[in-house]
């Protein structure tokens, strides 16, 4: 039975949306149809999140290792055959589960700056109508308590951003070889030449190009809020219409119309961005000798 040969590990509101298209295109990748079934994340578990929508966002995830395997049922001679669940990154046990699983497997991080990343997740969540709070700041004094409440990884704003203890975890289990790191940064501004090498390290065509056109995930506050509902959560009309409406066509006017629907979020306060520098200082520190990257620019 296939198991997957490559992880895209993390990190979560780093690029990893994109990165599951642009994979899908490639004729010599397999990738799950399903985006983050998260299964050495929570492999045996019960899930019980306990903060809005949870339950709603983590249906996907993939528990067992039979119904894992089958994400890995339409493998037909590709190369190279993966999954995208950022939340690997973080989750403690995820290491020990995959090199328990697919010891061989390479695995690929991608890093933002860890503020971004932070600020990047509270967006998400205020965008999708689940978070109580509209000040960054407030929604950050309430982490500790909704960690402690069961609320999903997702609302871990400061906390998912330690990566060098995360990687950490991963850089004592594998090869280095087998581990290759991203900047978000970089991707951004070349995306291009990062899928080439990321497809050098696949060991795929390299020369395939994407369509890199299309923006996946993309954050903002919505301008109405009853619209954005409407695109986005189970709706009577929507189950009694789409079915009539070819799945591509369905997707492409979701995705236009939620992000016509955005406008840009202001820019995280200049007092909360000092801040969570500090806090982050000592753990970027450590990640730049671990990765070997200059990363002074997260922390100006």
């Amino acid at each position: 039975m296939t198991m997957p040969n490559f992880l895209v590990i993390g990190a979560g509101k780093s690029g990893t949306s994109s990165l599951y298209h642009y994979l899908s295109q490639h004729p010599q990748i397999y990738i799950t149809p399903i985006k983050e079934p998260k299964f050495f994340a929570f492999e045996g578990e019960e899930l019980d999140f306990r903060g809005p929508g949870d339950q709603t966002a983590h249906r996907s995830t993939v528990t067992d290792i039979e119904t894992y395997r089958a994400l890995f049922d339409g493998v037909s001679g590709e190369r190279a055959a993966g999954e995208v669940s950022p939340v690997y990154i973080y989750i403690p046990k995820a290491p020990e589960r995959i090199e328990y699983y697919i010891p061989e497997a390479k695995l690929i991080a991608i890093l933002r700056d860890p503020v971004e990343r932070a600020y990047s997740s509270f967006l998400h969540l205020v965008r999708d109508g689940r978070e109580a709070f509209d000040d960054f700041a407030r929604a950050l004094q309430e982490e500790e308590s909704r960690i402690m409440r069961n609320y999903a990884p997702l609302w871990h704003y400061k906390e998912g951003g330690f990566y060098y203890a995360q990687l950490s975890r991963y850089f004592e289990r594998f090869d280095r070889r087998k581990i290759r790191i991203y900047l978000y940064e970089d991707l951004k501004e070349d995306p291009a030449g990062g899928l080439r090498d990321i497809f050098r390290f696949l060991d795929v065509d390299e020369r395939f190009v994407p369509d890199m056109s299309a923006r996946y995930n993309v954050g903002g506050i919505p301008k109405n809020k009853g619209l954005h509902a409407f695109l986005t959560r189970p709706n009577p009309v929507k189950a009694a219409v789409l079915p009539f409406v070819p799945t591509g066509v369905r997707k492409r006017l979701r995705t236009s119309l939620r992000d016509r629907n955005l406008h840009s979020p202001p820019e995280i306060s200049l007092e909360v961005r000092q801040q969570l520098i500090e806090v982050y200082r000592e753990d970027v520190l450590k990640l730049e000798e671990l990765i070997q990257r200059d990363l002074s620019r997260w922390l100006e």
